[in-house]
């Protein structure tokens, strides 16, 4: 069986009640419900939280919520692992046989179906603990420079000043969207980023909203690519 976990805690601080803030007309956790249910991939679909609103917003949008998280998993440094491991021992207390989870970020209004159903197919199709969602950097990383105190520039790689850009090799970082990995990786707390595959998306749809600022920009760009509203 596999199951879609969204951790979705009350307790954000930087944008107050972030998981259910209105984003483009409905709750931001609406996004990924939906997509987690519209992938056809998921036998069950649930919210882990320790707040009853969202958990009754979880639920208008389509989600399971069969437990509510404890509160030594819903401080400001509970992590995602504990947190999805918690949710497969509950979720088989309950009997469900869970044998691979995706964990899907509250905050990502730029998921894509496709996304979900590629990375569990690239999961069904390999030996790996884990897909997740990638995008590569604007810019060379081999050419990355660092500033001093006073503002003098210098290259973190000297070695790579005169190589071409095309002739270096290309890095990505994590898109932070979702994690689609085999439930004893998640108890086991193996890292994503150690053995898992990467799938490529565009950098545009990378969108980490952590602020106020990212919250508008997101909400502009999601808005000229779906229509405002």
């Amino acid at each position: 069986m596999s199951i879609a976990v969204i951790p979705a805690r009350g307790g954000s601080k930087r944008i107050p009640r972030k998981n259910i803030k209105a984003f483009a007309g409905k709750p931001m956790i609406a996004y990924a419900i939906e997509a987690a249910r519209a992938s056809g991939m998921f036998e069950h679909v649930i919210v882990t939280t320790d707040d009853q609103e969202i958990a009754e917003i979880a639920r208008q949008y389509g989600a399971e919520v069969p437990f509510m998280r404890p509160a030594e998993l819903s401080d400001d440094h509970a992590g995602t692992m504990p947190v999805i491991a918690h949710a497969i021992e509950a979720c088989r207390a309950l009997g469900w046989n869970v044998d691979n989870v995706c964990c899907i970020y509250p905050g990502v209004p730029m998921i894509e179906v496709d996304d979900l159903r590629g990375a569990g197919k690239m999961l069904t199709d390999s030996d790996a603990p884990y897909v997740f969602t990638v995008a590569g950097f604007p810019a060379a990383i081999q050419r990355a420079l660092r500033r001093d105190a006073q503002g003098r520039m210098s290259p973190f790689h000297p070695e790579h000043v005169k190589t071409r850009t095309q002739d270096l090799e290309p890095g990505y970082y994590d898109a932070g969207q979702f994690y689609f990995g085999r439930a004893e990786a998640w108890l086991r707390g193996e890292s994503p980023h150690l053995a898992g595959l990467g799938l490529v998306i565009p950098e545009w749809r990378a969108v980490d909203i952590d602020t106020p600022d990212d919250w508008r920009r997101a909400e502009l760009l999601y808005q000229a690519l779906h229509g405002a509203k």
